[in-house]
């Protein structure tokens, strides 16, 4: 891959018609301009002008590359001027991932307010409890909910804020059912659970003196969807596990009911995850910043 600094020197001699005149309407030395064609031409191994003290022409291959050396530089100041829109309006795509509960509960009511505010913005918005790869997908963000969340390699990381998790029933299911004071007790209960397999999982619980508390459970649903969990719950067939964004309004309302609200469970980390801050595009920095500011909140 040649450097294009020759080649726009080149151009530059032929479209003024001799060294001098490139040279004063460029202001720099002749001598400098000329080091620069010749070091050109030894690059490419062939004559692209032949020059004396009172003739300048440009010689037949010269004139070929002339042709394709202004195609070039055409086409690269082209692409610095995309670049130098980009970072001048926030506009463009953005690709970004995020697990399905937070999406519904918490991203989908401030998404048009961002997009207002962005008219030049489109969102590729990938709703999934998957892990993606976002640099081996090629996503400009990835919203994700951790108990725990470290540094993935490559990749810069942003909080956002904790998000609650309550255990809650159904008024009508907690009336036929055996009491619950503690949570050595949830095992004579039917749990809802969040997961992918049939298995035994405890639940970690949280006392209000510091202690914890693992329980083991049986759970009778188990699956990766918030939505069914939150409505199982609301039919009355046991106690779920779920993000308070979620359950929110049943609380309010009287569908459902905190059970054991003295306990909590380990909080997880909203956040983001990107590639990159340096060069970062002007769309991508201010979903980003917008998220920051309003995400929060919905949590």
């Amino acid at each position: 891959m040649q450097p294009l600094e020759g080649f726009y020197y080149f151009t530059q001699v032929v479209d003024h018609g001799g060294f001098a005149k490139a040279a004063r309407a460029l202001g720099i030395p002749k001598s400098r301009l000329s080091r620069h064609v010749a070091a050109l031409e030894t690059r490419l191994g062939v004559r692209l002008v032949n020059r004396s003290t009172r003739r300048f022409v440009v010689t037949d291959v010269g004139h070929e590359v002339y042709g394709h050396a202004t195609a070039m530089l055409a086409e690269a100041d082209a692409a610095l001027e995309v670049v130098e829109f980009a970072r001048a309006k926030p506009c463009g795509t953005i690709r970004a991932s995020c697990p399905v509960a937070l999406a519904q509960s918490a991203l989908a009511p401030i998404l048009p307010a961002f997009l207002e505010a962005y008219p030049a913005i489109r969102l590729e918005l990938h709703v999934s409890n998957r892990r993606v790869d976002v640099l081996a997908e090629s996503f400009d963000v990835a919203l994700r909910v951790r108990t725990r969340p470290s540094g993935e390699d490559g990749l810069v990381m942003r909080t956002f804020r904790e998000a609650d998790e309550y255990l809650v029933a159904s008024p009508a299911y907690l009336k036929g059912a055996a009491p619950l004071t503690e949570p050595g007790e949830l095992k004579r209960h039917t749990t809802l659970d969040y997961g992918g397999e049939f298995d035994r999982r405890p639940w970690e619980l949280l006392g209000p003196e510091g202690e914890s508390a693992a329980v083991e459970h049986q759970p009778r649903i188990v699956c990766h969807d918030f939505v069914v969990l939150r409505q199982a719950a609301l039919s009355g067939l046991g106690i779920a596990r779920l993000p308070e964004s979620v359950v929110r309004a049943d609380l309010t309302g009287g569908a459902l009911v905190r059970v054991l609200p003295a306990w909590r469970s380990p909080q997880g980390i909203v956040h983001v995850v990107f590639p990159t801050r340096r060069g970062m595009l002007p769309a991508v920095r201010a979903l980003i910043d917008f998220l920051a500011e309003r995400l929060p909140a919905m949590l």
